[in-house]
C-alpha cells in the first residue's frame, strides 16, 4: 500500500494553514487602469454603449469577482467578505479603477481586491470591445492593506 506524501514537504503546492491565526479586521485597496480611445470614454460618459451602463455593470462585475476569488486563484482561501466597493476615476483616455475589500478573519483580502479591479476592467473591455479593440488593461497593484500579523502596508508611489 502506498503512503501519503505531505505536499509541503515534497515541494508541491498546498494551502496555507490559518486555523491558529487570530481574527482581525482586514482591508485591502487595489488599483488598475484601462486605457482606451477618447471617443470610447466619451461614449461611456454619455451612456451610448449598446450593452448598457458600463460603469454600473463593471462595478457589479468587480464586486462579484471579489466574492469569487477563491474559485479563480489556486490556494486562495474562501473567506467571508464584509464589504466590497469599486470606484472609478474617468480620465480623457482611460478609466482608473479602485477596489476596497474588507473582512474580519484569519487571512487578508489582497487577492480579492486585486481580482475585483481585474474583473471590473475586464467587464469594461467586454462591454466596449465592439467599438474599441485597442483597449489596454494594466498597472494592477496593491495600494494598501491593513490587519493581520504583518500589519499595515502602504505602497510608496
Amino acid at each position: 500500500m502506498m503512503g501519503f506524501t505531505h505536499f509541503n514537504e515534497s515541494g508541491r503546492a498546498h494551502m496555507v494553514e490559518v486555523s491558529e491565526k487570530d481574527d482581525t479586521k482586514r482591508v485591502a485597496i487595489a488599483r488598475g487602469i484601462i486605457k482606451m480611445k477618447t471617443e470610447t470614454v466619451n461614449m461611456i460618459k454619455e451612456g451610448l454603449i449598446k450593452k448598457g451602463d458600463v460603469l454600473s455593470v463593471a462595478q457589479v462585475g468587480g464586486i462579484m469577482g471579489s466574492k469569487k476569488t477563491s474559485d479563480l486563484i489556486p490556494m486562495c482561501h474562501n473567506i467571508f467578505i464584509s464589504g466590497s466597493d469599486i470606484r472609478f476615476n474617468i480620465l480623457d483616455d482611460a478609466i482608473e479603477i479602485e477596489s476596497e475589500v474588507k473582512t474580519i478573519g484569519k487571512t487578508g483580502v489582497e487577492m480579492e481586491a486585486l481580482t475585483a479591479v481585474s474583473m471590473a476592467a475586464l467587464t469594461i473591455y467586454d462591454m466596449c470591445k465592439a467599438i474599441d479593440k485597442d483597449m489596454v488593461i494594466g498597472d494592477i497593484r496593491l495600494i494598501k492593506k491593513t490587519g493581520g500579523k504583518s500589519g499595515e502596508y502602504i505602497r510608496q508611489e
